[in-house]
C-alpha cells in the first residue's frame, strides 16, 4: 500500500475516533477542509509540517501515531 494512503487512512481513522468531521479537524490544524479530504484520500503528499499540525490536532503524539499495524511490516 501506498504510504500516502497509509497516513491518510490513519488520519481518518483517529478523526472517527476523537469524533471530529473534516471541517473541525481543518480547523484545529489551520488547514483546508479540501486539504484534509485528499490527504486522507491518499492524493496529497503531506509536508512533514503539516503532519505534524494534523498529529497535534488529533492529540496523539508522533510515535502514537506511527505506532498503528499499517506502518508494520
Amino acid at each position: 500500500m501506498d504510504i500516502k494512503l497509509k497516513i491518510g487512512q490513519r488520519i481518518k481513522s483517529l478523526r472517527k475516533q476523537n469524533g471530529l468531521s473534516q471541517e473541525s479537524l481543518a480547523y484545529k490544524a489551520e488547514v483546508d477542509r479540501t486539504y484534509v479530504t485528499d490527504v486522507e484520500n491518499g492524493r496529497r503528499n503531506v509536508s512533514v509540517e503539516i503532519l505534524e499540525r494534523l498529529i497535534i490536532a488529533l492529540e496523539v503524539s508522533f510515535s502514537d501515531f506511527f505506532n498503528a499495524k499499517d506502518f508494520k511490516k
